[in-house]
Parts: C-alpha cells; sequence; structure tokens
C-alpha cells in the first residue's frame, strides 16, 4: 500500500553530458517508487524526463558543456519536475511548442514539447534568451482507490 499523503523532494545538478539523460530518468523513476506508480505513469514520467534533459544537451548549450539542474517535489499524488539550464534560451516559446518545429537540424523530430504535454497533466516552459530555460512538468497520479 502507497503513502499518498507524502511530501518528498530531491534535487540533482550534472553536466549536459548525453549520457546523463540516462542519469535523469534514473533519478526521476528512483524517486518517484515512494508513491507506487503505475507502469504506465512510471513510463511516461521518465520520457517526458529524457525530452526535457535532452533539449537542454542539444538545444540549451548546443556548442559547450553546461549544468543542467533537476528537482522533483511529491506531494500526495502529485509528482511535480523542473529541468533547468542556463544555456542559449528559447527565442519564441510558442514556436518551440509546435509539433515538428525543430532548430536542431533533419535529425532533430521537433517532438519534445509535444512528447512532455501528451505524457504530464502541465507543463510550463519558462526561457530568456541568453539566460537559459526552465520546464516544470507536472503529473496527477492515479489515485490507489481508482477504477484502472
Amino acid at each position: 500500500m502507497s503513502n499518498r499523503n507524502l511530501t518528498n523532494s530531491v534535487y540533482a545538478e550534472f553536466p549536459s553530458c548525453s549520457e546523463n539523460e540516462a542519469l535523469s530518468r534514473a533519478i526521476a523513476a528512483a524517486f518517484l517508487v515512494q508513491a507506487d506508480p503505475t507502469m504506465e505513469e512510471l513510463s511516461d514520467i521518465k520520457t517526458a524526463v529524457s525530452e526535457a534533459v535532452t533539449n537542454c544537451i542539444v538545444h540549451g548549450y548546443p556548442d559547450t558543456i553546461g549544468m543542467i539542474k533537476m528537482s522533483c517535489r511529491l506531494e500526495n499524488n502529485v509528482i511535480s519536475i523542473q529541468i533547468t539550464d542556463q544555456g542559449v534560451g528559447i527565442e519564441d516559446v510558442e514556436q518551440a511548442r509546435t509539433p515538428l518545429f525543430t532548430t536542431g537540424g533533419e535529425e532533430r523530430s521537433g517532438m519534445g514539447f509535444t512528447i512532455m504535454e501528451r505524457f504530464m497533466s502541465d507543463l510550463k516552459v519558462d526561457s530568456e534568451t541568453g539566460r537559459g530555460t526552465t520546464v516544470t512538468m507536472t503529473r496527477i497520479l492515479k489515485s490507489e482507490d481508482a477504477d484502472l
């Protein structure tokens, strides 16, 4: 039986190396276990975190290694995850959130924000050119009393 009346948080900071995308997924998954998520919730959240961190690596720090900050907060049945870089920022956030739009070249799908929106309950993107981007994702977890 899970403890859905739980409040807890964790913070991590790591370089924007592609290897740390897997680390970010592992941190989110390990932290989320305390909420006894469904396999679908766990998979969705790991995917959204992966997309946010990959955006930092590819777009936030395109020509350099910078630091990525990640915080996770669990309160009752809501997980909130914030991913922040201090990279180049996003010139037009609304355009960046448009499906298939990318500044990453032909090898990029332009679906990162779309995937985050699909797998999370709420997505907020704050960015300032030359100062960086913060993505805040929230997911309401299924109640243990819910009909599945």
